[in-house]
């Protein structure tokens, strides 16, 4: 008998954003596996840190953090054999998954490798998109408003096509493309209409209307939320974050 491959979805930062069911399997699992960088600590195992237990083995899935393109594919492939080992060994593996682990996740790529060999289950989680609009006070979209999400890293062009074609947009991986996409907005002139929230649910986080942010740069974990729909949500949010 192998073991079972679980991707479970951890959220976007507050342990007590963990649902139930994730909390079950990760308390459970006999193997521990996360994505971690080749420089400082895990977020994933952060997040996770308060349910693990000493008698779990731990498998960090080193990804390196790099602006410049890196071979992936072996990252994964060699992740993958690893978690195989276990999994032929007949332990169960729950790999830890910042978010949701459909929605932009890293673990998409083992799920390719592994999920036609092994039982696998997906554990959906709260996305930082959901808990942004929480902190942010104001809906995401209503009735028939179009949402886009839009990765951050997209050139202004196509970034500008996406955002006049929906009703709503979330802005996401802003990082280090902060100034590029906050001069985009303003020449579109929805500044009014968007809000800024940063390390979301975290004891740092950070919920100001996009025109109250002073500073140049952005962490990685931030988002920008633009709402043009009908409803009024934009004055209340704005009064809200004062």
């Amino acid at each position: 008998m192998t073991g079972k491959l679980y991707g479970l979805g951890l959220g976007p930062g507050d342990p007590e954003l963990i649902t139930l069911k994730a909390h079950r399997i990760l308390t459970g699992a006999p193997v521990i596996a996360y994505p971690a960088p080749d420089t400082g600590p895990s977020f994933a195992r952060q997040i996770a840190a308060p349910y693990i237990g000493a008698h779990q083995l731990e498998v960090p899935i080193i990804v390196p953090m790099r602006v410049e393109r890196f071979p992936a594919q072996e990252v994964y492939d060699g992740a993958a054999e690893t978690l195989a080992r276990h999994l032929d060994a007949g332990s169960d593996v729950a790999v830890l998954c910042e978010g949701d682990p459909f929605f932009y996740g890293s673990f998409m790529y083992l799920f390719e490798r592994l999920s036609g060999r092994y039982e696998t289950e997906i554990v959906p989680g709260v996305s930082s998109m959901m808990a942004a609009a929480a902190a942010l006070g104001r809906p995401l979209a209503a009735r028939n408003d179009v949402l886009s999400i839009v990765p951050g890293p997209l050139d202004d062009d196509i970034m500008q096509a996406r955002i006049e074609a929906a009703g709503a947009v979330a802005i996401i991986k802003v990082g280090r493309h902060f100034a590029r996409i906050r001069a985009l907005i303003e020449a579109m002139g929805l500044t009014s209409c968007a809000g800024y929230v940063e390390r979301v649910s975290l004891a740092e986080q950070r919920v100001l209307p996009l025109a109250d942010v002073t500073e140049i740069t952005a962490p990685y974990f931030s988002m920008i939320l633009i709402y043009k729909g009908g409803e009024g949500w934009n004055a209340r949010t704005a009064a809200a974050t004062e």
